[in-house]
């Protein structure tokens, strides 16, 4: 079994019995309370949005990692904000744990190349940010993205939130539900899988409330 919780801005927590890994869990750059990474894989899509404190083990670029039943792959992209010229300080991650396989896409520029599709393969899950006004993907940006990933599950992260305090405001979800044009399914507070089969059938945004 797989469960996903969202804890705001572009952070989630994926865990199985054997495993949890926890992305962008220092909510502290947007106003939060860090999630605490003690015992668990932590994983930064920047380096200023990991938690690295009590980690099992704290990844923060690209590469390829390994922890317990967990296999990580990071993939080099540019963020949305810096030239071509720039270097890339963000990372999209394709993690495997248990069963599933999940992208994380957090800042990065609004479309991707042909070889970090490679990287990132097949993936049951994406993870997205959807909040735009020039601070991270725009609905109409992460709407690509999605479908150039092609996961059954596209869950939105980084819209509108009265608890943290983004540099620049956010859209709010139904800015991108609507451009997506995609099938809507509420979860309530926790994404739960038992196993692949209880995966959409087809592309669908899956709504998981904020803890």
């Amino acid at each position: 079994m797989l469960e996903i919780l969202y804890k705001g801005g572009n952070c989630v927590m994926l865990s199985t019995k054997k495993s949890t890994v926890l992305i962008d869990g220092d909510l502290s750059v947007l106003g939060g309370t860090p999630v605490a990474a003690k015992g668990v894989v932590s994983i930064g899509t920047e380096s200023r949005f990991i938690s690295r404190e009590g980690a099992i083990v704290a990844i923060d670029g690209p590469g390829e990692y390994e922890v317990a039943d967990v296999s990580i792959r990071g993939v080099a992209a540019q963020r949305h904000i810096d030239s071509g010229s720039d270097k890339k300080t963000s990372t999209i991650y394709r993690v495997e744990i248990g069963e599933y396989r999940v992208a994380i896409v957090g800042n990065v520029s609004p479309e991707l190349n042909e070889n970090q599709l490679e990287e990132i393969g097949v993936v049951d899950i994406a993870v997205i940010p959807i909040g735009g006004n020039g601070y991270t993907l725009d609905a109409t940006a992460a709407s690509k993205i999605a479908r150039q990933i092609d996961a059954k599950a596209v869950i939105p992260v980084h819209y509108a939130d009265k608890n943290l305090k983004y540099e620049v405001a956010q859209d709010e979800l139904e800015v991108f539900t609507k451009e997506f044009a995609q099938p809507i399914e509420n979860v309530g507070d926790r994404y739960k899988l038992k196993g692949l089969p209880s995966l959409p059938a087809s592309m669908t945004t899956v709504v998981v409330d904020r803890q």
